[in-house]
């Protein structure tokens, strides 16, 4: 099974692209990605989620 999908950041995401990006490369629907994201978050004390997605957003590259 070959693929070509990249991950990227999306450029019409609502920060910083990562949640949608995610989205797009799996197939998945962006808004249950932005709320696994968030209840994840809270579920984690928020601090760990935040550094994770500001790390993810530096990671990643801009995409289309």
């Amino acid at each position: 099974m070959s693929s070509n999908r990249r991950l990227t950041r999306s450029s019409n995401g609502l920060i910083g692209g990562v949640c949608a990006g995610i989205a797009r490369c799996y197939g998945w629907n962006t808004n249950h990605v932005r709320l696994g994201y968030v209840l994840l978050s809270a579920l984690s004390a928020a601090f760990p989620g935040i550094l994770v997605y500001l790390v993810l957003w530096i990671v990643i590259p801009k995409g289309r």
